[in-house]
């Protein structure tokens, strides 16, 4: 059973993705519903991408970035935090998300102090959780906006950075940073 947080984020994630797109500049090539090709064929689908139904998508959201994260079990904590992930899992990949939350929750332990270190392995599983909870009892009411303002950060340096190293992506930096970066 999907939760009905998971689908709204989901739906909210396919509308802000839009149609089918395959602009010659964008480094991901042919998408549909943000579903870039290698994901779909990753995926099993195999047909032609402007084809795909938003079905498929929801499902590839929901299998390659919602459950490959655990988030159902982030849902759970923070709402606030998994709609996060599942929006930069989409955008920069499941890994990249998880290595965000991983050195996050490290650089906001006060050297250890307040939980230990949790090894950045680029994947949401028991330590992570139980480090995130730490994290959240640790830090108090604030801890989801915190959470979220060091996510957001490194997000967004991660676009410069790819805007800096690709002259190319310089042409969708700033729509990443007004509408990925929040």
């Amino acid at each position: 059973m999907i939760s009905p947080l998971k689908k709204q984020i989901i739906d909210e994630i396919i509308k802000r993705e839009g149609g089918y797109v395959n602009d010659p500049s964008d480094s991901g090539g042919e998408t549909n519903f943000g579903i870039t090709a290698l994901v779909a064929r990753a995926a099993g689908y195999r047909g032609k991408m402007r084809e795909m139904h938003r079905e498929v998508a929801f499902n590839i959201y929901a299998n390659e970035y919602w459950d490959k994260l655990n988030l159902d079990q982030i849902e759970v904590r923070s709402a606030t935090i998994a709609e996060e992930l599942a929006d930069t899992a989409v955008n920069l990949g499941a890994g990249q998300a998880a290595e965000f939350l991983q050195r996050s929750l490290n650089a906001l332990n006060n050297g250890g102090t307040l939980y230990p270190d949790v090894k950045v392995d680029r994947s949401i599983g028991p330590t992570t959780l139980k480090v995130f909870d730490a994290f959240l009892k640790n830090r108090g009411p604030q801890a989801a906006t915190i959470m979220l303002r060091a996510l957001n950060s490194l997000q967004g340096a991660f676009y410069i950075g790819l805007a800096e190293r690709r002259q190319t992506d310089e042409k969708f930096l700033a729509g990443w940073l007004l509408n990925r970066v929040k």
